[in-house]
């Protein structure tokens, strides 16, 4: 795509698309170009529910023809004024352009004569939940950690409902990796082992002197993913968070992730977690599970899935992520054996437990005791932080 006449180059800092780390700063060192950075944020803004059609990505290329594009403001108006199709649209931009550029949204100009108000650090996040103090002449205080920072490393059980609202867009934004395995056919490399047909080919046409060694390496597949999300009553409270993170994992690679929800049955919602938007596909979802907050019988259901679907080949070598907190209601030995097998067809078995994030937590549940010898990674999942960590366990897995 050929530069836009007018335009010059900025660039987010490093790691700011899509991890919110870093800031809007111009980087001389490694420019960008302006067509790739807009985009990258349109299709960030897709993934946030923003229907950033070509059309206007291109207005507003057109409008950061005549702006200055190192100018914050300049560029969250243009992309806010054009990219926005409506009033729904605004939070959802906000929080992509904070998360895509890692700054905050730009403020219009204060009038004159406005007393300016800074935050406290321990300031809460929506008005009227957190104590203050009436003192008049007491000093301002800058704040020290954002909204989204605060929100990322809070327990979300313990979440009000606007906090949960904020954390479902902050949800809508992650993309989690996907790991890769080796597939058996190989492509041409500069790297690798010496292809001899292709050496030999290549020296005939050069009269039959090997002029230069011709390699190859093995191509790489992206490696199944299976999620078996535990709907039981003990775990409620996490229960929308984790079906949250599965319908990002299934966003991210539909092909080759799976999900299903294990309680009193053993539910298959992978259809349902393939809509797009995050909040139809849990409906869906609920929908089609039968034992929502109910009881838990881990070693039954997990027999269930390995007879139907994982000796079929759905476990076969995948990484299998079991978000439960292991409260077993039936035989502990029973989920021993059933994770033994596990262990057997998983190329590696993630086990994610909301009540591991706790300071003092130790695994003293007999469903826990039974789990853990199979498991390659235990890991929390109580807060978004959790889960970007989960996110880069399932890579590296």
């Amino acid at each position: 795509m050929a530069d836009v006449p007018g335009i010059g180059t900025f660039t987010p800092a490093d790691g700011a698309q899509g991890t919110g780390k870093g800031s809007y700063a111009c980087a001389p060192s490694q420019p960008r170009d302006v067509v790739d950075t807009v985009l990258g944020f349109a299709r960030t803004l897709r993934h946030a529910g923003v229907p950033a059609s070509p059309d206007r990505v291109e207005a507003m290329l057109v409008a950061l023809g005549s702006l200055d594009v190192l100018e914050p403001g300049a560029v969250y108006w243009a992309g806010r004024l054009t990219l926005c199709a409506g009033p729904d649209d605004l939070d959802r931009y906000d929080a992509a352009f904070a998360v895509y550029f890692s700054g905050e949204r730009p403020r219009a100009p204060r009038t004159v004569g406005k007393p300016e108000v800074r935050l406290a650090a321990s300031a809460p996040l929506e008005q009227g939940t957190g104590d203050g103090d009436d003192e008049t002449d007491a000093p301002d205080l800058a704040v020290q950690a954002s909204a989204d920072e605060v929100l990322r490393h809070r327990d979300v059980a313990e979440l009000t409902p606007a906090e949960r609202e904020h954390l479902r867009r902050l949800f809508a934004l992650l993309a989690p990796a996907t790991p890769m395995r080796p597939a058996r056919r190989r492509r041409p490399d500069t790297r690798g082992t010496i292809h001899p047909a292709r050496t030999v080919r290549r020296a005939l046409r050069s009269g039959g002197e090997v002029t230069r060694l011709m390699h190859h390496r093995r191509r790489t597949r992206p490696r199944r993913v299976v999620l078996l999300v535990d709907v039981s009553g003990s775990m409620a409270p996490y229960a929308d968070a984790l079906l949250r993170f599965a319908h990002a994992a299934v966003r991210a690679r539909p092909s080759s992730t799976d999900v299903f929800t294990i309680g009193t049955r053993l539910t298959r919602v992978t259809r349902e977690m393939r809509l797009r938007d995050p909040d139809r596909a849990l409906a869906a979802s609920g929908s089609a599970i039968p034992d929502w907050s109910g009881g838990t019988r881990l070693g039954e259901v997990l027999k269930a899935f390995l007879d139907r679907w994982g000796q079929r080949g759905t476990a076969r070598g995948a990484v299998v992520v079991v978000c439960s907190d292991g409260w077993e209601r039936g035989g502990a030995d029973l989920l021993g054996e059933q994770m033994v097998r596990l262990r057997r067809l998983a190329h590696a078995v993630v086990w994610v437990n909301p009540h591991k994030g706790r300071s003092g937590y130790e695994p003293l549940t007999g469903g826990m005791q039974a789990a853990l010898p199979s498991v390659d990674h235990f890991v929390s999942g109580h807060s978004m932080a959790a889960f970007e960590e989960l996110t880069g366990v399932i890579q590296r897995a």
